[in-house]
C-alpha cells in the first residue's frame, strides 16, 4: 500500500497497462493482502485514474504468510517464511484478488483443504513417513496462496472463476515438497470439474491463475499442466505476443510465443506459467499476452509492470 499511495513506478506501470487491455474481470496475483483492503482499494483507484474502472472487488486473506508453530518445510527451525501455511515473511504476503466491472456472487474457499487429506495428492515421503512430519502432515494445506471459486453475474448470464496461485515446482530438496505440491495445486481443478467438493461444475466457467508450471521447459511435474491443457472441458486459447518470442531462450524447447513470464535465462529463462482456461462451451473471439516487441509501444511499460505479463482473453457466450 505503501509503494501504491507513492504512486511509484511499478503500481503506475501495473495501473497503465491494465488500463490499456482494458479486461471486464481481472485477476491479480501476488498483491499483499490487508484487512481492510486497502491496499486493493488504492490499487483500483490508481486504475481508475488511468482510465478504466471496476465496480466490484474481492480479497480474502490468503495461506500465503499464515504462521504456524511448527516446521512444515523440513529445515529444522520454526517460524520461518517456510513454515507459513504458504511461503510468506508476514501474513497475507503475496495475495490474490479479483477485480470486476459486473458484480460477484458468494465465494466458495477451498484454500483450507489440507493437502494430505485429499485421495490422490502425491505427499512427500521421505523413508516412509511424511516429510517433515506426521503433525505437519496433519495441519499443511494444499494451497500455497489460494483456490477461489467465483460466480460474476455478468449481462449475458453468470461465469464461475476458478483462481489460484501455485506454489513454484523449485527451492526444495530431493523430497520434491515443492514440486509435488504444485502438481497437486493444479491437478486440484481437475478434481473440483468431477465435482469431487461437493456438487459438479454447472454452466461456464474459467479456469485461471498462474500454475507455476510450463507444460515443456523448465522444472516441474509436466503431467498436471499437460492434462490441464488437454483436458476436454477446458479449451486453450494459446494466447501469444510479439514480444516473447524477440526475448526467447534459444535452449528452450517450446513455443516461446506462448511465454507468460520473462525470469533470467536461461534457467528458468522465459516461460508459460500464466493461464486462462475457458470451459469448452464459450466461443473464442481472441486472445494475447501483453508484451510488445523491443522497440514497440508499451515494451518498456510491460517491463516495469511486472516479469509476468498480462494474459486476456476475449469470450463471448
Amino acid at each position: 500500500m505503501r509503494d501504491i499511495l507513492k504512486g511509484n513506478d511499478q503500481s503506475e506501470a501495473v495501473a497503465e497497462v491494465i488500463a490499456r487491455v482494458r479486461p471486464d474481470i481481472l485477476l491479480l496475483l501476488d498483491i499483499d493482502f490487508d484487512f481492510e483492503a486497502r491496499a486493493l482499494g488504492a490499487l483500483n483507484a490508481r486504475i481508475a485514474a488511468a482510465g478504466h474502472r471496476f465496480d466490484h472487488a474481492f480479497t480474502k486473506r490468503p495461506n500465503s504468510g499464515m504462521a504456524t508453530d511448527l516446521d512444515l518445510d523440513g529445515d529444522g527451525r520454526r517460524g520461518g517464511p517456510g513454515d507459513a501455511q504458504g511461503f510468506g515473511r508476514f501474513a497475507g504476503e503475496g495475495g490474490m484478488a479479483v477485480l470486476s466491472r459486473w458484480p460477484i456472487g458468494e465465494v466458495t474457499d477451498l484454500s483450507g483443504l489440507i493437502w494430505g487429506a485429499q485421495p490422490w495428492a502425491i505427499y512427500p515421503e521421505v523413508g516412509g513417513r511424511p516429510y517433515p512430519s506426521d503433525e505437519a502432515k496433519a495441519v499443511q494445506r494444499l494451497s500455497s496462496v489460494a483456490h477461489w471459486v467465483l460466480p460474476v453475474e455478468t449481462p449475458e448470464g453468470r461465469v464461475t472463476l476458478a483462481a489460484f496461485h501455485a506454489t513454484p515446482s523449485v527451492f526444495d530438496g530431493p523430497e520434491d515438497r515443492n514440486g509435488r505440491r504444485n502438481h497437486d495445486e493444479i491437478m486440484l481443478w481437475r478434481h473440483w470439474m468431477n465435482g469431487d467438493f461437493g456438487q459438479a461444475t454447472e454452466g461456464r466457467f474459467i479456469i485461471l491463475g498462474d500454475a507455476n508450471l510450463d507444460p515443456v521447459d523448465g522444472d516441474g511435474i509436466k503431467v498436471a499442466i499437460r492434462g490441464l491443457l488437454g483436458d476436454a472441458r477446458l479449451q486453450d486459447p494459446l494466447p501469444k505476443s510479439p514480444g516473447a518470442p524477440a526475448e526467447a531462450d534459444p535452449e528452450h524447447e517450446g513455443n516461446p510465443a506462448l511465454d507468460t513470464v520473462d525470469w533470467p535465462g536461461p534457467d528458468p529463462g522465459n516461460l508459460r506459467v500464466d493461464y486462462v482456461l475457458p470451459s469448452a462451451d464459450f466461443r473464442l473471439r481472441g486472445a494475447g499476452v501483453f508484451w510488445p516487441a523491443p522497440g514497440e509501444d508499451g515494451h518498456d511499460l510491460a517491463q516495469r509492470a511486472s516479469r509476468h505479463r498480462l494474459v486476456w482473453v476475449d469470450l463471448e457466450f
